[in-house]
């Protein structure tokens, strides 16, 4: 049976990536975003896929315009059974150079668009008694490196968030389900997107995957309403890590973190998308096709978990713990 699909942040990157995915089995997809043109052309692509789409502008960092899409969905298809938060905004700089504006914006953008788009998901889901919240979060919010101040602050603060909603359901022996799923590094194009305020184009640090291996993660995350993936060998390692040698990750951060998230290409940039969105259609894949890799083992597991045979399955459990074992 179609499902009733949410997605945010759906005009690029992952968020565009995710849509495809749930267009694919055939669900009807609601396309939350601010660039109208890349949202029609999503939805073009969902529909040729088989799918259903509704596109819906919405700046998420406003909780009114967030609420009325959901209920332009609700009285569109009658309801919500899976949605997806993605959307984000962020400043590449330090924090001295990052202003008060830039800090309340990406807060507002990525962290606040959660719970605005979370709080807006329950409304529907609650009465109802079952639905499933996902949380598209980052390693970086366990984690934290230079030049992204902002944006691991908002995802961290989206994991904590997250966490305490998911014990409020628990209380209330709620069907809903929320899980949070934290990327590795992806190619999009919010890398040459975003506001950049140091001399060198970014790049994220590879290895970086594309946004159709995320895309079919968080349909499986949907499904099965796991507590939380790491996704990813890279996502386990960061996360792991932090938990482990926090001090000595401060000091490597600090030696290799600046310097590889540059590449040698002078930023030209002469627009970003942090307070509005940029014309024309950004698409899902950033420019660095090159340094992109397959899914690892560990991410194909994550994301088909009835492919593996039960007693592979119990070992992997074993092996990387519950925060990151495929389900």
């Amino acid at each position: 049976m179609a499902m009733v699909v949410v997605v945010t942040g759906a005009s690029s990157g992952t968020g565009r990536a995710c849509a495809r995915a749930f267009g694919r089995r055939g669900d009807r997809v609601a396309l939350l975003a601010r660039n109208t043109e890349a949202l029609e052309e999503a939805a073009r692509e969902i529909k040729e896929a088989g799918g259903e789409a509704l596109v819906c502008r919405v700046d998420m960092a406003d909780p009114d315009e967030v609420e009325a899409a959901a209920a332009r969905v609700e009285a569109a298809w009658g309801g919500i059974d899976i949605w997806v938060n993605n959307a984000m905004a962020t400043v590449f700089a330090p924090a001295w150079d990052t202003t008060a504006a830039e800090f309340r914006r990406v807060t507002e953008a990525t962290y606040l668009g959660y719970v605005y788009g979370t709080q807006a998901a329950l409304r529907r889901m609650m009465p109802a008694g079952r639905g499933a919240i996902v949380q598209v979060g980052s390693a970086l919010a366990y984690r934290s490196i230079p030049l992204q101040s902002a944006y691991c602050a908002a995802k961290a603060a989206i994991r904590a968030f997250t966490d305490g909603l998911r014990t409020e359901l628990l209380h209330e022996k709620s069907g809903i389900t929320v899980s949070q799923v934290h990327l590795p590094a992806v190619n999009t194009p919010q890398s040459v997107r975003q506001r950049n305020k140091m001399p060198l184009q970014q790049m994220p640090v590879p290895p970086l995957f594309t946004p159709e291996a995320i895309g079919d993660a968080v349909v499986s995350a949907a499904d099965r309403g796991p507590r939380e993936v790491l996704l990813g060998f890279p996502s386990f390692r960061a996360v792991w890590g932090q938990r482990l040698i926090p001090g000595p990750l401060d000091l490597y951060a600090a030696r290799t973190a600046w310097e590889s998230q540059f590449v040698d290409q002078p930023n030209e940039q002469t627009g970003d998308i942090l307070f509005e969105t940029l014309p024309g259609d950004p698409g899902a894949r950033g420019p660095y096709g090159d340094q992109e890799q397959e899914p690892d083992l560990l991410m194909r597991f994550q994301s088909r978990p009835r492919l593996l045979p039960p007693a592979v399955k119990k070992g992997l459990r074993r092996v990387v713990g519950r925060f990151a074992a495929p389900g």
